[in-house]
């Protein structure tokens, strides 16, 4: 039994819109919680408000943007709440964004989990195997990696 396209697009659509804008809000409100501290001036120097409006400025596309990378969303949208981004700039983005995501979750996505759960129920033991192939795949690149940026400035250093 398979889940109807719509339905798993509306509902991957409500689930990130969910999110991110509860990821928005918490920006919002860590910093209107900071700005009643001892470091809440910290929020009125040029710096920051020159931060503030660069994205104000550039948000909304680094929002939409986001939404295609794995890792940067949550940061990305916590930061726009955190400068404050205005709700008639991030709101537009953030259903952009979640429009994409759903439609690519929904197609991509879905069938790959569908693809994944079909080797698993003829062969259990060929998906130990091929997730045990990917999880020695990442831990090589996530190695290779650190290698080389330890290389990298031990090479500066010098």
């Amino acid at each position: 039994m398979s889940l109807p396209f719509g339905v798993a697009l509306a509902a991957l659509f409500a689930i990130v819109m969910i999110r991110v804008n509860v990821t928005y809000w918490i920006g919002r409100g860590a910093v209107a919680g900071l700005a009643h501290t001892r470091f809440g001036e910290s929020l009125e120097r040029p710096k920051a408000a020159r931060a503030q409006a660069l994205i104000q400025r550039w948000g909304p596309y680094a929002v939409v943007l986001s939404f295609l990378t794995i890792g940067l969303q949550t940061a990305i949208n916590l930061a726009a709440g955190a400068a404050r981004m205005p709700l008639r700039r991030y709101l537009p983005a953030a259903v952009a964004g979640s429009v994409i995501w759903a439609l690519l979750y929904a197609t991509i996505g879905l069938a790959a989990l569908e693809a994944w759960l079909a080797v698993a129920a003829a062969s259990p033991v060929g998906a130990a195997v091929g997730i045990a192939a990917l999880a020695v795949i990442v831990v090589w690149v996530v190695v290779f990696r650190r290698r080389r940026a330890r290389t990298k400035s031990a090479d500066t250093v010098v």
